[in-house]
């Protein structure tokens, strides 16, 4: 069924810098200049993202918008005061370090503004019946910033900026916030975890980032105690993990929690070609995952669906995983072929480790009443 699309970006969130890396490490002592390429939080994965899109004839058929960027009254529900005094005061003299993982160039400050603009535009005209859904490709990301902390690539908290603004502008009830980027959205987890109008809950690879860090123990407290659910898989868990994890955990708990909004934290990052996570999912495993989670959404919600871009960083496959979600999202199949499918699909775990994968879920899905 063809969709009413948004999708939100703007040139402007390509031009983020984060200085001269080798992926991620900076440039200096031991770590030489990379002769290509640079740190892995680059424009390129998504301008590729967008580019592929257009080439292929999906953007025609999209609702493309901007947007303005968040106000500082938008930033101050989540974020104090003396956070983004220093934010903007770094971005301000030309960038540096505004944590050990995030790094930003002059005019950063403005472009994050703008990132979490184009989240909160999404949200509002999905809400409003202006679109079915919408996607944001907001750069910089954002599901791991913590209110008073940036972290893992992220100075503003995207999502929560856009939940907390259309709470406080459109009366916006229970949320539920999916997070499907290979590393864990500590930064959610941490801004909703008393919280039980907001159901937050993570797909990531066990261990990866933050660092050592598992979290299926995590369910949140006070009265959140039960509406943050963690999911970790183990690496290598491939298309079948993370699908079987989706319909066992994912979809019975939207089904429990019955959202008036459904967002994604869309990262790629659990692609087989991603160099900072080691998962195996392929286009077709981002593609299934948007219908279930759109078909949820139909369930649920009137179809109210918002996906924001995250992680992901392989220039050469990123685009051909989000072309699969936007043609999803949209209804719309174009002729383009990913010619590495059937490549990666070679490459899935055998039965055993498959076995063991879905008995782990199984048990967790138990322990959170779902099973």
């Amino acid at each position: 069924m063809k969709r009413k699309t948004g999708f939100f970006f703007d040139e402007r969130c390509f031009w983020h810098s984060t200085g001269l890396h080798a992926v991620t490490l900076p440039v200096g002592g031991w770590v030489q200049p990379p002769a290509g390429g640079g740190h892995a939080e680059s424009p390129e994965t998504k301008r590729r993202m967008k580019n592929l899109m257009d080439v292929a004839g999906l953007t025609a058929q999209l609702q493309l918008r901007g947007a303005a960027a968040a106000s500082e009254e938008d930033l101050r529900r989540i974020h104090p005061a003396h956070y983004l005094e220093r934010f903007k005061a770094i971005s301000d003299s030309g960038g540096g370090l505004l944590g050990k993982e995030a790094p930003l160039g002059p005019g950063s400050y403005e472009i994050a503004c703008l990132s979490a603009g184009l989240a909160c535009a999404a949200v509002e005209a999905v809400l409003s019946g202006e679109l079915d859904n919408a996607y944001s490709l907001s750069r910089p990301p954002g599901h791991h910033c913590l209110p008073d902390q940036s972290m893992g690539f992220c100075f503003l908290a995207n999502i929560p900026i856009a939940v907390e603004r259309a709470k406080a502008r459109l009366g916006l009830g229970k949320v539920a916030i999916l997070d499907w980027d290979v590393h864990h959205g500590n930064g959610t987890q941490h801004i909703y975890l008393q919280r039980d109008d907001v159901l937050t809950i993570s797909l990531h690879q066990d261990g990866c980032f933050p660092p050592g860090y598992t979290g299926e123990d995590d369910r949140g407290t006070g009265v959140g105690a039960g509406y943050n659910i963690n999911v970790p898989l183990m690496a290598g868990a491939g298309d079948d993990g993370w699908r079987y994890a989706l319909e066992t955990i994912v979809l019975p708990a939207l089904a429990r929690f019955e959202p008036e909004l459904i967002i994604v934290a869309c990262g790629y990052d659990a692609n087989a070609m991603d160099p900072l996570a080691r998962m195996l999912l392929h286009s077709d495993s981002f593609r299934a995952m948007t219908e279930r989670v759109q078909e949820a959404a139909d369930r649920l919600c009137g179809g109210k669906l918002v996906l924001v871009h995250e992680g992901g960083y392989a220039e050469s496959y990123v685009p051909f995983c989000g072309l699969a979600v936007m043609e999803a999202l949209s209804g719309v199949k174009t002729e383009v072929e990913d010619p590495l499918l059937t490549f990666i699909q070679q490459q899935q775990p055998r039965e055993a480790f498959t076995r063991f994968q879905r008995q782990a879920i199984d048990e967790l899905a138990q322990r959170c009443g779902l099973k």
